[in-house]
């Protein structure tokens, strides 16, 4: 299908990145993941304090290994005007685990040794071992068994039961949805450059953005009749991942001399100009189960430059590492500050850039010494054992690094075993700590949530993970 021109009355949300996959059983990245909120409905969401609360079902807990979950009435109808059932649930869980399927969610839902439909409104899981906080693994849209069973192409045909539906699909950077409750229409564009997105939400060819600006732009923006500018605490995690059974990145010392290499407020003060605040762990402090007792890392040269000479780099002999990252310029722009202060303790970054989805892929398949990237919309711990256990290798998590350490492997278990939430929050703290320790990422910061829209934009409201929901409001007048 040809590209055609934005629907009259279309409300316009210009992105940096394109989703990339809308079948909620393969979709990992961050503008997949919102714009599958919008099409699906699951069965579990989460409080402001990421704790689980019924979306399409409620549940008790029998004992426990065995959760009984009943649907409600909101959010009944799938887009092809056919009932979302206990079968349709049943059949979108069964595919995820089913190893044929090669979802990246299979592994976080290991626990779950059957599934049995009780009646329309029904169901029972059945697992193999105990974990407390079961219930919030259950946040994956839900598909239709029939078209499950067809082979039907979600990925590009989205159907599910959400308050938005497929308009068209024109083009890789162009989608159309369409708000069913009263038909309006929703495009999201893909457009790169972050200069090119202001200029046409000042032209009036876009009406939203948010994030993924430069806080220059961002300023600049807030003093422009006809446009507002809002913000919100972010709780999004922006990190240094690096490839662990590399020579180099591998080493305990090299990270740590990274670590202290890197000068975080000057960023935040001058680049994010004051848009963020530092990071200790994946987990705000804030969440129920983060660790607020963690220390900063503070900035010391010396000390990084000591402990590459023990690591066995020297100015005749320095340690040189490749940097991938997208081809976002802001994100450009920090990469190469980042080369910038690493190279003042004698470590000379390469830094390399692709488009999202190459980046993206590279580093999926671990083929990377060192990357930046942020962990976007984490609501259960349960992201410990996705992204560290040494059995989350991928595909089967998002242990991209390859780390393997039984401490961390024995504090995941003994979490997930844990009996109580509070007992359970104290062994993520200890975790949290031990992966701070060991750097197997190198905390950056939580970036501020941020819009721009057009002044007849309303109802558009920030979440602390940068979430689209607030559209199901979200008027032009």
């Amino acid at each position: 299908m040809a590209c055609s021109a934005p629907e009259t009355g279309s409300i316009r949300f210009g992105l940096a990145s394109a989703p990339i996959n809308l079948d909620p059983r393969f979709a990992t990245d961050a503008t997949s993941e919102r714009i599958n909120r919008l099409l699906y409905r699951q069965l579990v969401d989460f409080d402001e304090q990421a704790r689980p609360v019924p979306a399409l079902a409620t549940w008790k807990k029998l004992s426990e290994r065995h959760y009984r979950f009943r649907l409600g009435e909101t959010g009944r109808l799938f887009h092809d005007g056919s009932r979302l059932t206990a079968r349709d649930v049943a059949a979108t869980y069964r595919s995820v685990l089913d190893s044929k399927t090669a979802s990246p969610h299979r592994g976080t839902l290991a626990m779950i040794e059957r599934i049995q439909v009780v009646d329309a409104n029904t169901l029972d899981f059945f697992l193999n071992r105990a974990d407390i906080l079961f219930p919030g693994y259950l946040s994956i849209g839900i598909l239709p068994a029939a078209g499950i069973e067809a082979g039907t192409a979600f990925h590009h045909q989205p159907m599910g039961s959400g308050p938005f539906r497929l308009h068209s699909w024109p083009e890789s950077g162009r989608l159309e949805l369409v708000r069913t409750r009263d038909r309006q229409v929703f495009v999201f564009e893909q457009v790169h450059d972050p200069t090119m997105r202001v200029l046409k939400l000042m032209r009036g060819e876009v009406d939203i953005l948010q994030n993924d600006l430069p806080p220059e732009l961002l300023h600049y923006l807030a003093g422009k009749t006809g446009i507002k500018v809002q913000k919100h605490a972010g709780s999004n995690f922006s990190y240094l991942g690096f490839q662990l059974q590399d020579k180099d990145t591998g080493q305990w010392r090299v990270r740590r001399a990274i670590a202290l290499a890197i000068d975080r407020q000057a960023i935040i003060r001058y680049i994010f100009r004051g848009a963020a605040r530092p990071a200790s762990a994946l987990l705000v402090p804030e969440h129920w189960a983060g660790n607020a007792q963690l220390g900063s890392i503070k900035t010391d040269l010396d000390r990084a430059r000591a402990l590459l000479v023990r690591a066995g780099y020297s100015t005749a002999n320095p340690l040189r590492i490749s940097y991938k990252t997208s081809s976002d310029p802001f994100r450009v722009r920090i990469a190469t500050i980042l080369q910038q202060q690493l190279g003042r303790v004698g470590i000379e970054v390469d830094v390399q850039s692709y488009d999202w989805g190459t980046f993206y892929g590279d580093i999926k398949a671990g083929r990377f010494q060192m990357y930046s990237l942020a962990w976007v919309g984490v609501k259960s711990p349960d992201i410990f054992r996705y992204a560290f256990h040494s059995q989350s290798l991928p595909p089967s998590g998002a242990n991209r690094g390859r780390l393997v350490d039984e401490q961390v492997d024995r504090m995941i278990e003994q979490a997930m075993a844990a009996t109580d939430t509070e007992q359970q929050a104290k062994i993520y703290a200890g975790l949290q700590a031990r992966l701070f320790e060991q750097l197997v990422y190198v905390p950056l910061w939580y970036e501020d949530q941020y819009f721009a829209a057009r002044d007849d934009i309303k109802g558009y409201r920030l979440a602390a993970d940068g979430n689209f929901d607030a559209l199901f409001s979200t008027v032009r007048h």
